[in-house]
Order: structure tokens, then C-alpha cells, then sequence
């Protein structure tokens, strides 16, 4: 296996083995050196072609050395019709790095997004740039900003769901908003929004994204919540796009019914 093999595919916990990249180079601080290495190929909504392409970096890529243990790695990768986006990583060996058949892992990885390059396509409407900086943040290490921008999603969606099917939001006309549990809970029951593997436990999954957001900045949970968390918000946001009611909250998203598909 390749370092770019390792490049491509999401950053794991676990150390992997790969070909030698850096033998017979002194490893000092601060050195500068070329690589070969492989094509990094990586997915990404291109704005311009209207979809997810593949990105790819040059086979040469340049690396840094911060010590023989750990490396950073810089590469642009390009989309077929020449859009870009800058990928950082931070690459960590078990041993030696340059040595024969050093063991890595991705330690971090970071993107530049931009208006032409997002993480996420068109499909969520006005959420898809919300989940693209919840993501950006986790990459990033950053787990309480990663919370607060899902618990955004969660709350703007359930609102406009209750408002499309004429859920009252407000305790009153002009007053101040109902609890968010109570409202939370009556959206669910008409609509099912929540997906089948929260249906138990939605509102206490709510309260750990608000846990995170108003209590101390926890940036350790909020990294250990985020996978489970970020797959319950998407559940949402499909289950309202598949809900023949929620046309109008559907709409919101850029849905169009009749192509199927978001606009």
C-alpha cells in the first residue's frame, strides 16, 4: 500500500502499513522534501458540474518534516473541469517514518472549502452549507463547534416542519416559543421525523447537543457524539425530503418532486 492509498480514504484510529516514501532522508526538522507517492483521489460536491466528482492531486506531492515520527503532508486536488481545493494532512508514524515499511495514520486533515468545492451536494437546500462547516469543525478537531451546527440544523428543520403542517410554534400569537421538547415530540408524532434508529431516544440525543452547546465547551464529546449525532440530523432531513406532506418544508430544500432530485 501506498501513502496515498492511506491519503484517499477517511483518517482512521489505527496505524497501517505502507511502502517506503522517505528512505535514506536525514528527517531534521523543518525539511522540505518532494515525494512520489501516488495519485490522492478524494470526493467532493464540485458547484460547477452540479455533483459529487472525484478529486485529484499530482503523483508529486511535498512534505514536511516536524520530527522522523510526524510529517505534513500539502496537495491541491482538481476536479476534471479545473476547480481546486488545498488538503492538509498531518501524518503520524508508529516508528521511524523513514524507515523501510513505516506504520501511519492520518492524525489530521483539513480542507479549504470554497463557493466552487463543498463537502455536501445540493440536496439539503439551505442545511447543505450548515452540515459542510459541522463537518469542516469535526475534521478540524473542533467538537463544540461541531454540535452547535448540527444542533442548528435540528432546531431550524423541526421548526419549519411544524409550521408546514400547522403545528403551532408559538405559545401564542406574538408570544414567546413553545419548549422545544414539547414541540419536538408533537412534530414526531405527525410526522415521524425522527429515523427508526433514534425513535427512543430523539429528544435525549437533542439534550446532549444542547448539553454540549450551553454547558462547557466539551470539545472531547462533542468529538465522540458526532458520528451518531450528524447521522440523526441527516435521518431528518431525509425523512422530511420523503414526506409527501412536507412539500412546502421540501420546497425549502430545494427539492423538486416531479425531477426528483434537488435543484
Amino acid at each position: 500500500m501506498r501513502l496515498s492509498d492511506v491519503l484517499s480514504k477517511p483518517p482512521g484510529k489505527e496505524y497501517v502499513q505502507i511502502d517506503a516514501f522517505l528512505q535514506n532522508k536525514a528527517g531534521k526538522v523543518g525539511q522540505k522534501v518532494d515525494i512520489s507517492t501516488g495519485t490522492v483521489a478524494l470526493n467532493y460536491f464540485c458547484v460547477s458540474c452540479g455533483d459529487i466528482r472525484t478529486f485529484w492531486s499530482s503523483p508529486k506531492l511535498t512534505c514536511i518534516f516536524v520530527s522522523k515520527n510526524l510529517i505534513s503532508v500539502d496537495c491541491v486536488l482538481t476536479c476534471g473541469c479545473g476547480a481546486s481545493i488545498p488538503v492538509w494532512f498531518l501524518i503520524e508514524s508508529k516508528n521511524d517514518i523513514t524507515g523501510q515499511a513505516p506504520a501511519i495514520r492520518i492524525l489530521k486533515k483539513s480542507v479549504k472549502l470554497s463557493d466552487t468545492v463543498r463537502i455536501n451536494d445540493n440536496r439539503y437546500g439551505e442545511f447543505s452549507i450548515l452540515l459542510d462547516n459541522a463537518m469542516q469543525a469535526y475534521t478540524d478537531g473542533l467538537g463544540a463547534g461541531a454540535i452547535v451546527y448540527l444542533r442548528k440544523i435540528f432546531e431550524k428543520i423541526t421548526v419549519q416542519t411544524a409550521q408546514a403542517v400547522g403545528i403551532q410554534y408559538k405559545q401564542y400569537e406574538g408570544g414567546n416559543p413553545r419548549n422545544f421538547s414539547d414541540l419536538l415530540k408533537e412534530v414526531n408524532e405527525k410526522c415521524s421525523i425522527i429515523p427508526r434508529e433514534f425513535s427512543a431516544n430523539g429528544y435525549r440525543l437533542f439534550r446532549e447537543l444542547s448539553g454540549v452547546v450551553h454547558g462547557e465547551y466539551d470539545e472531547e464529546a462533542g468529538l465522540k457524539n458526532f458520528e451518531a449525532l450528524h447521522r440523526l440530523v441527516i435521518g431528518i432531513l431525509e425523512n422530511v425530503i420523503n414526506h409527501k406532506e412536507l412539500m412546502n418544508t421540501t420546497a425549502m430544500l430545494g427539492w423538486n418532486e416531479e425531477r426528483g432530485e434537488s435543484v
